[in-house]
C-alpha cells in the first residue's frame, strides 16, 4: 500500500487541517507566488493544495483553479480561505493516483511541497504532464535530499523525513527532461509559512516550460 492510500497517513493530514488555525498560514508560498504573476492567467492545476494557500492566491489572479488532496479538513479550510477572499476555486478530495483529466487541459501546474512516497514521485509527475497543455508551465517548490541535514537540527521546518521523499536537481531533471528550464536550483532559505515550515531549510526550485511539439 503506497501512502496515499493508508489510512493512517490521511488521518495524520486531517488532524493537522482540522486546527482552526492555519498549518502553513494563510499567504503564499513566496515563490510561488512570485512566478505565478509572471504567466498570463488560465487553468491551473494545483495537487496537494492542503488548505488552499496557494490556490486561493491563483484565483486571486484570476487564474481557474482545481485543487485536489486526500483531505477532506483541507478541503473545508480552503474553502473557507476563499469565501474570505471573495474568490472560488474547485476542490477535488481523493487519492493522487485517481486523478483524470482531459489531456492538455490545464496551462499551468504547481507543486508546492508536492512531496510522495518514493516509488510514487516520478509516476505521479510524468502522469501529471499529460493535463499540462503545450507550452504550459511547471511550477515547483520542495525539500531537497539535503534539507535532512536542517529537519534534523530544527524539526520545526517541517518535511519529510525518508530523504527518498525528497528531491534532487538531478531527478527534476529527469522527469521533466523535455522542459525549457526557467529556473532549476536548489537553494537554502528560511521559511516562515505558518507553524510547520519555521526555519531554515535546503529546496529545489523548478520553473519550467512544457515542449510545444513532440519530437
Amino acid at each position: 500500500m503506497n501512502e496515499s492510500m493508508n489510512p493512517a497517513y490521511k488521518e495524520r493530514w486531517d488532524e493537522r487541517y482540522k486546527d482552526p488555525e492555519f498549518a502553513y498560514g494563510k499567504a503564499p508560498n513566496l515563490f510561488f507566488k512570485d512566478w505565478l504573476q509572471q504567466f498570463k492567467p488560465g487553468a491551473i492545476l494545483m495537487p496537494a493544495d492542503g488548505e488552499g494557500r496557494n490556490g486561493v492566491y491563483a484565483a486571486e489572479l484570476n487564474w481557474q483553479v482545481t485543487a485536489f488532496d486526500l483531505s477532506v479538513e483541507g478541503k473545508l479550510k480552503a474553502l473557507e480561505l476563499a469565501k474570505e477572499k471573495n474568490v472560488s476555486i474547485e476542490y477535488i478530495v481523493g487519492n493522487l493516483e485517481d486523478l483524470d483529466f482531459e489531456p492538455e487541459s490545464f496551462d499551468a501546474i504547481a507543486l508546492i511541497y508536492a512531496h510522495f512516497s518514493a516509488g510514487l514521485k516520478s509516476i505521479l509527475h510524468k502522469k501529471l504532464q499529460k493535463y499540462l497543455k503545450p507550452g504550459g508551465i511547471i511550477i515547483m517548490e520542495a525539500f531537497s535530499k539535503q534539507h535532512l541535514n536542517f529537519s534534523t537540527i530544527d524539526p520545526k521546518v517541517g518535511g519529510p523525513k525518508e530523504i527518498d521523499m525528497l528531491f534532487s536537481i538531478a531527478e527534476i531533471q529527469a522527469d521533466f527532461k523535455d522542459y525549457e528550464p526557467l529556473v532549476l536550483e536548489e537553494r537554502v532559505v528560511v521559511l516562515e509559512e505558518g507553524k510547520y515550515h519555521i526555519g531554515q531549510g535546503a529546496v529545489i526550485r523548478f520553473v519550467g516550460r512544457k515542449p510545444t511539439t513532440h519530437d
